[in-house]
């Protein structure tokens, strides 16, 4: 009887996540989508610039967003660390014993 709800259950769980999409799917053909940035209240400053950036050339768009990431994080890791050195956590000298 277990076996039998379970594999009920299951096919419950399959026909939620099938039918939906079979049903979505035999919708009309979406027309091609155009994502902008919107710089109609933007007057100028940095939003600005990534703005129109985003909307002209998102290749360096792409470089600019993985430079300042990589740049933010080197910045927020070396004040991490003096933070943490200054309340007595100093983790440069920290031993590994795994071995």
């Amino acid at each position: 009887m277990r076996k039998k709800l379970a594999k009920l259950g299951g096919l419950i769980a399959l026909v939620q996540v099938v039918v939906p999409s079979v049903l979505l799917a035999a919708g009309p053909k979406a027309v091609d989508l155009v994502v902008v940035a919107d710089t109609r209240v933007l007057t100028d400053g940095m939003n600005r610039y990534f703005a129109d950036l985003y909307n002209t050339d998102i290749l360096l768009f792409a470089v600019w967003a993985v430079v300042l990431t990589a740049l933010m994080g080197s910045v927020l890791g070396v004040l991490m660390d003096k933070i943490m050195t200054s309340t007595g956590l100093n983790l440069t000298k920290r031993k590994i014993i795994e071995h």
